[in-house]
């Protein structure tokens, strides 16, 4: 039941161990939040999973981009060298497959290489200059030795009073509000 207002971004729990933040993001999950993120200084696999980040859609991005890079390449070429500006040499035909592979396939490289760069950063958020745990002077930490674990107002299992007890059950060494 979600009682919150919305000027609250949620709560944020800090960690001094990988461990603890592995147990704390596996039992929020168990808890059923889903509306959650962890933050460290280097990625650990374990808080992943247990946040829930299995799947991606990056993959077919790139797949689509590379399809389309290899479509507009055969397109391109077909148009100059067939409908545009046909020359008959030594009697070839004006639409060779062969002829048009190599610069095709480095379109497809080029066209899967920039969407998956676009996507990742679609698909992150970013560009973001500002974020809500940015209120927080003690989060600069997460990029030395400290471990955080945001549960987000916006779940639906998030209640102010019991989501603190519930973190502070954890063993953290603090828990803060987090404003929009």
């Amino acid at each position: 039941m979600k009682t919150e207002t919305p000027s609250l971004y949620g709560l944020l729990a800090e960690f001094d161990s990988p461990a603890e933040l592995v147990t704390a993001t596996q039992k929020a999950y168990d808890m059923g939040f889903r509306h959650m993120d962890a933050y460290s200084p280097f990625p650990i696999e374990e808080v992943a999973e247990a946040v829930g980040f299995h799947r991606t859609k990056l993959p077919i991005i790139v797949l689509v981009g590379g399809l389309l890079g290899l479509g507009g390449g055969f397109a391109l070429e077909y148009w100059v060298s067939v409908l545009e500006y046909p020359l008959n040499i030594g009697g070839r035909p004006l639409a060779s497959w062969p002829s048009f592979f190599v610069p095709a396939y480095e379109l497809t490289i080029l066209a899967a290489s920039l969407s998956a760069v676009i996507g990742m950063l679609a698909l992150n958020g970013l560009p973001q200059p500002y974020h809500p745990l940015f209120n927080i002077a003690e989060f600069e930490n997460v990029t030395r030795d400290k471990f955080y674990l945001c549960l987000e107002a916006t779940d639906e299992k998030f209640d102010a009073m019991q989501t603190r007890k519930f973190l502070e059950e954890q063993h953290p060494n603090n828990v803060w509000e987090v404003p929009h």
